[in-house]
């Protein structure tokens, strides 16, 4: 039995269609559904059991041994959210409490830290899991900083040889991008927002630069397709004896404009781009270059290719957006 937490949510519900198209037992879904459209993203799924978070621990007190794996995704990851307490508790320490529950019951652990914990990117994006190393990083808003605080406790945790779970992997995930991020409203990926738009043969909008070395529609992200964060998901299932803090992206940063014009060529159009002022709110916190250093997972073992943008973002819009049903 596999616990995924944020199992209803983008990324978790990837993983979820995954772990049942490889037969691997059964799934139970952590989340919460509301009235909104989340429950479409497992609606194909067969799943042992779907709780609220309400009910977590009693939960896991119940299914104590059986579990082989919780799956922990579940977080406050909106970068605009601005209650520190409510993502301190959340993202903080939930996932604290889940990995001392893990440790205690000899639970496999993987959790989603993000690129996120880099902030501006000037000290580079190398996954270095020293305390060190990780003191040095500076958060540009309370997401990145409850992620990059739970990686911090958690290493210490392991410096000082306390208990953990008998393997454990955190996961930084760059821009991830992939079905059943619809539910995210202003957080989906720029492909989700761009597509609409492109379909309807109009204009897409990307924000301006406001940095000297960056031209409009030139600045860079790392964006990695869903279906390669899952693929490591399961690599580490299969590969109980690594563990370890690792980024996951494809190491290759490109533009904005890069992503919007594949989003309009596989719709068989020529793109269209209008550049608009990034809002003052986010102006001085905005990112203009992410890339993922993979050195790490490879020399752990991951050797399976990274999807290229292009085929990524036609996959996207071919087998998802342009569907009647677009959820995986």
């Amino acid at each position: 039995m596999y616990l995924i937490t944020g199992g209803a949510g983008f990324i978790g519900s990837n993983i979820a269609a995954a772990l049942e198209a490889e037969g691997r037992g059964k799934i139970v879904i952590c989340d919460r559904l509301r009235d909104g459209v989340k429950w479409r993203n497992i609606a194909k799924r067969e799943l042992f059991d779907v709780i609220h978070p309400d009910e977590l621990w009693n939960f896991l007190d119940r299914a104590g041994g059986g579990i082989e794996g919780v799956i922990h995704m579940g977080a406050i990851s909106a970068t605009t959210e601005t209650d520190a307490d409510l993502i301190f508790r959340s993202n903080f320490r939930l996932t604290l409490a889940l990995w001392h529950w893990c440790a205690q019951a000899e639970v496999r652990f993987i959790y989603a830290s993000s690129a996120a914990t880099y902030g501006d990117g000037a000290l580079g994006f190398d996954d270095d899991p020293s305390l060190d190393a990780l003191s040095k990083l500076r958060p540009l808003n309370a997401y990145g900083w409850s992620k990059h605080l739970t990686d911090r406790r958690l290493l210490r945790m392991l410096e000082e040889e306390e208990p953990a779970p008998p393997q454990w992997a955190g996961l930084k995930f760059f821009n991830v991008y992939g079905p059943n991020e619809y539910h995210k409203g202003g957080q989906k990926s720029v492909v989700a927002h761009i597509h609409p738009v492109a379909a309807a043969g109009e204009r897409a909008k990307l924000f301006k630069s406001h940095h000297p070395d960056y031209e409009d529609g030139g600045q860079l992200r790392d964006f990695v397709w869903v279906g390669d964060c899952v693929d490591v998901v399961m690599w580490l299932l299969d590969n109980p004896e690594v563990s370890g803090l690792y980024n996951c992206g494809t190491g290759q940063a490109r533009s904005f404009a890069d992503l919007a014009g594949a989003v309009y060529a596989a719709l068989g159009r020529n793109a269209e781009i209008e550049y608009v002022p990034t809002p003052v709110e986010i102006r001085d916190k905005y990112q203009y270059y992410t890339q993922a250093n993979m050195d790490r997972l490879r020399a752990a073992g991951y050797d399976k290719p990274f999807t290229a943008l292009e085929d990524g973002v036609a996959r996207y819009v071919r087998d998802y957006l342009e569907q009647d049903d677009p959820c995986a």
